[in-house]
């Protein structure tokens, strides 16, 4: 059964915004971003927001202080997010470390986390109030390439909310950022993990040559005008909590054959199918799933540890809406697994070399699905010195891309959340398309959040 909560009024006084430049001179250079992290698909503002419950045990000190001073500790090793970007030939991004700083906010909420309840997973109202906008911060180049703000909380803890020029870096070598600030605010004054740069370990091949098929980044001209464009500005923003029920419900409609699945396969081709169906396009339409999958760690890569830029591939499984939709979702499923095998330093390769020859050109939009497991990033882990936060994400989904993070909800469930925004039409098909497949068992449970 689907359950909602009433608009949370609450008010938030902030100081005026200030930059944190590092507490030491750093390096006055210009320092390339790789091929995989200057494409047109990343060059965008990425918000992330952590719930902080108060810690006794941290009774007089302020965490709006403690981070202010870990962050600008911190940049005396990442001194590159203190820069600014410049574009240079072929569109290429740089950094000019000018040491200029990140914009950082002092606030103060009267309300509480108890009050918050549920409010607190993906897509929070009153976000625009914990990450306050400030005006001409957002651009991609000469705009600050990091804005924070700390939000005291009325019950003793705080919000850290946080906006992060994608190209820079994606999120685990956010966290790794991150992890080092929580380091120094409690009392460490070198990294555990020193940051390592060396982008043109990610750089085209010369000669660039493309190897690969990639469906994610391919130009779709010929469709039949039922893959709708959004607008971004009259989309409804939700947010799905997957607990153990909803799981073991889905789970049961798979074959044996099908072998083993991740909740995370499991959980997005659901919601694909389910969203392709809402969006009721033609049946000779092609639609496209396009799953990021990190190298980091991956057997045949070979990035040092410490490295903080993107790393990470999109491959897409395409496939016509009408069989999509009339095929149970173990269809789905496998379109997914055959998108994430496609994986591969070769293709990372292609990738790069792709954007170097094309022009470093966006994702596919029409029809396509972009969707990333952040489950295990480490977002929930990051600790200033009130201990982990309750929640630690993404803050919200875009009109084409959803995440799947961890969630436990009010009522102590533990479970997934994964946020999406759809046109008010096509919101209210899925959520109905969602009831209808859930029906025989527990239904999806979801959170309205009017932003």
């Amino acid at each position: 059964m689907a359950s909602s909560w009433s608009p949370l009024v609450f008010s938030v006084k902030r100081c005026d915004p200030e930059f944190v430049r590092p507490t030491n001179p750093t390096p006055r250079e210009l320092k390339q971003l790789s091929d995989i992290d200057d494409q047109e698909g990343l060059r965008f503002q990425v918000p992330v927001i952590m719930f902080y419950p108060n810690n006794p045990l941290m009774k007089g000190k302020d965490p709006v202080k403690v981070i202010r001073e870990a962050l600008g500790k911190a940049l005396v090793y990442y001194y590159p997010f203190a820069g600014r970007l410049i574009e240079g030939d072929n569109r290429k991004l740089m950094v000019d470390c000018t040491g200029e700083g990140v914009l950082f906010i002092e606030a103060d909420a009267d309300t509480t986390l108890e009050n918050l309840g549920d409010a607190i997973q993906p897509m929070c109202p009153c976000f625009e109030e914990l990450l306050y906008d400030v005006p001409g911060s957002g651009g991609i180049l000469g705009s600050p390439l990091i804005l924070i703000q700390v939000t005291r909380l009325r019950c003793g803890g705080f919000i850290f909310a946080l906006r992060l020029n994608h190209t820079m870096s994606d999120a685990p070598g956010l966290v790794q950022f991150l992890d080092a600030i929580s380091e120094m605010a409690q009392g460490l004054s070198v990294p555990s993990l020193l940051p390592i740069w060396q982008r043109e370990l990610l750089n085209a091949r010369n000669p660039s040559r493309i190897t690969r098929i990639h469906h994610e980044y391919e130009e779709v001209t010929n469709t039949k005008g039922t893959l709708m464009t959004m607008d971004e500005n009259n989309l409804v923003h939700r947010s799905f909590f997957f607990g153990p029920k909803e799981i073991r419900a889905l789970r049961n409609r798979l074959p044996a054959s099908l072998g083993a699945c991740s909740t995370f396969e499991v959980l997005i081709a659901y919601v694909w199918r389910c969203r392709t169906i809402a969006f009721a396009v033609d049946p000779d339409e092609v639609v496209r799933i396009s799953c990021f999958i990190n190298m980091r760690g991956k057997r045949g890569f070979d990035l040092p540890p410490g490295y903080y830029g993107n790393a990470f591939a999109c491959p897409a499984s395409i496939t016509k809406a009408g069989i999509l939709c009339k095929n149970p979702l173990e269809y789905a499923i496998r379109l997914l697994k055959k998108a994430k095998a496609e994986m591969s330093q070769e293709y990372m390769k292609s990738v790069a070399d792709l954007m170097v020859i094309k022009g470093r050109p966006s994702f596919t939009q029409p029809g396509n699905y972009l969707v990333s497991d952040i489950t295990r990033v480490g977002f929930g882990e990051v600790d200033f010195g009130w201990g982990k936060p309750v929640y630690g994400g993404g803050a919200r989904a875009l009109s084409i891309f959803s995440f799947c993070m961890r969630f436990t909800n009010s009522k102590g469930e533990e479970g997934n959340v994964i946020p999406i925004c759809l046109p008010p039409p096509v919101m209210e098909r899925f959520e109905q398309e969602l009831k209808r497949m859930t029906e025989e068992a527990e239904p999806v449970r979801l959170i309205t959040s009017k932003l």
